[in-house]
């Protein structure tokens, strides 16, 4: 028989059309401006139901999209950090120097000489160890066995 109530309405916002887009711009981990950066051993570490599904989801992504010509990408942990923070070292990899003025005072500069304003308050991004390290995929595996248990007694099987 045919069914005379309204079909109901889901409750909540109404479907995005731009799902990706809305999620990555809340700031979830590995997600900046351009990239989104999945880690690998996070990945293999996932349950194998996600795995199947990534695997999935990556394989018609690369039939969709493997026909650009795809540059070799370098990801390097980084972080947020003070400008005033830094050592010569990480100055050197963001582009800046620190030099004392003729009044004794330090003073930050980019490559071109220009100096910095404000450099304890500007955050620059600069390399850091990678925080996930690839020992992670056992972490949420159950301890491997340790071979079979001692007789009790020092008795020989």
């Amino acid at each position: 028989m045919f069914n005379h109530d309204p079909i109901p309405r889901p409750s909540g916002p109404p479907a995005s059309s731009t799902p990706v887009r809305d999620y990555m711009a809340a700031g979830a981990p590995g997600v900046s401006a351009d990239y989104v950066v999945i880690p690998r051993a996070l990945a293999e570490a996932m349950p194998l139901p996600w795995q199947q599904h990534l695997t999935h989801l990556l394989a018609e992504f690369h039939r969709t999209y493997g026909h650009l010509k795809w540059p070799v990408y370098r990801v390097v942990p980084s972080r947020y950090e003070k400008l005033a923070d830094l050592d010569e070292d990480q100055l050197a990899e963001v582009g800046a120097i620190m030099e004392i003025d003729s009044d004794g005072s330090l003073v930050y500069r980019d490559r071109s000489g220009r100096k910095i304003e404000n450099a304890e308050d500007r955050t620059v991004l600069v390399s850091c160890l990678d925080p996930i390290p690839s020992e992670y995929a056992n972490a949420n595996q159950s301890t491997p066995p340790r071979g079979f248990p001692a007789p009790l007694g020092g008795e020989r099987v």
